[in-house]
């Protein structure tokens, strides 16, 4: 099962195609390709890297349809963060995950329905995700209310054999408002409810035992305000809470400045913080046993606790860089860098995570989208 770190964990929190569709159908055609280098560290430390090349294609039919599809192939390889396995603090990994989704939208004039099927297979986890989603719009269509439902089936079978085809089901409503302020302002407000049963624990872990069941919440809201000269300004703020105890804060922004010889500029910020799990302990402070064990272990016990940093308490922020040009041909080529940091000190609120190790991870995208 693959260990990922920073915002490649984050998009794992929604299921495929709940996002509501824009209101009008693309009058064009869109091909996008890219090709993600991702690598993270630890101080002295290289840890996880990953490539993962992507194509998307997305056509418009008999002007009331919308069928989209993609597909990613993911090489995860190097070793995992510090009190992160079972069997040591730098265990190595090489692994491949091959993924696909499609979605079909049927086009009503003010309302849309979508259906939308994704998979994901790697050598010890198998996904398979269904969704269904629908938005109306009033006459002005300065508003839309957007709802959508999806469930997805995990099979985990890790190479150590320590559990074989575990499973995991997760079912997730979301709720959505979007309204038009004026010329230049669009606000956005999305509710997400999931509620998940089945395998939660790391079988990579020695110490490692979660609940059976994990239920969430998370509320998106979104602000995108038009400026002068064909500026943009994306702010967003997203909050996170779930039966584990965690609780986090999301705050971003995006600036995109066009500029002249068809360059356009995309610096963003992002800032994250989040609570511990009531079951976390740092495997790196507790001193009785010695790492990874907590202080008062007892052998055999079926008490809930975890190592995982990513249950840790910490903050982060993220700095990134986007650069596109229009290359003619209906061709738009881009790169983007982003830098991540994450910190136990750089915490919002509540208590930290003392053995925590800084962490840290650079990424950076390159590929292009053409219309027709």
């Amino acid at each position: 099962m693959a260990a990922q770190g920073g915002k490649l964990m984050l998009a794992a929190l929604a299921l495929p195609g709940l996002d509501a569709q824009a209101q009008a159908l693309p009058d064009y055609s869109t091909l996008s390709v890219g090709f993600l280098h991702y690598r993270d560290q630890q101080p002295g430390l290289q840890r996880v890297k990953v490539n993962s090349p992507a194509l998307h294609v997305s056509l418009p039919l008999a002007g009331k349809w919308l069928v989209e599809g993609g597909a990613v192939l993911d090489h995860l390889s190097g070793a995992t963060p510090k009190y992160h396995t079972a069997i040591s603090g730098a265990s190595r990994m090489d692994e491949k995950r091959k993924a696909g989704d499609v979605r079909v939208t049927r086009y009503f004039g003010h309302a849309t329905l979508g259906l939308g099927a994704a998979v994901s297979n790697e050598n010890d986890y198998r996904s398979r995700a269904f969704s269904l989603s629908a938005s109306l719009s009033s006459e002005d269509r300065n508003t839309i209310a957007a709802v959508g439902f999806g469930v997805s089936n995990d099979t985990i079978s890790p190479v150590n054999l320590r559990v074989a085809g575990e499973r995991r089901h997760t079912t997730e409503v979301m709720l959505g408002l979007e309204q038009v302020l004026g010329k230049r302002d669009v606000v956005k407000a999305d509710y997400t409810r999931s509620r998940g049963r089945g395998y939660y624990s790391d079988p990579y872990k020695n110490i490692d035992n979660r609940p059976r069941e994990r239920d969430t919440d998370a509320l998106l809201l979104r602000w995108n305000h038009a400026l002068d000269h064909a500026a943009a300004l994306r702010l967003h703020y997203r909050f996170f809470r779930d039966s584990f105890g965690i609780r986090a804060h999301t705050a971003g922004a995006e600036y995109e400045r066009p500029l002249p010889g068809g360059w356009v500029l995309t610096p963003t910020l992002r800032l994250y913080t989040q609570s511990a799990a009531d079951f976390y302990y740092d495997a790196a402070y507790h001193r009785l046993l010695g790492p990874p064990f907590p202080a008062d272990y007892v052998f055999g016990s079926t008490a809930f606790m975890t190592p995982d940093q990513r249950m840790a308490a910490f903050g982060a922020a993220t700095l990134g860089l986007k650069v596109a040009r229009e290359v003619g041909g209906g061709w738009t080529a881009y790169i983007k860098a982003e830098q991540y940091r994450q910190l136990s000190s750089w915490r919002w609120s509540g208590e930290g995570s003392p053995g925590l190790a800084r962490f840290d991870a650079r990424s950076w995208q390159m590929g292009a989208v053409r219309t027709w």
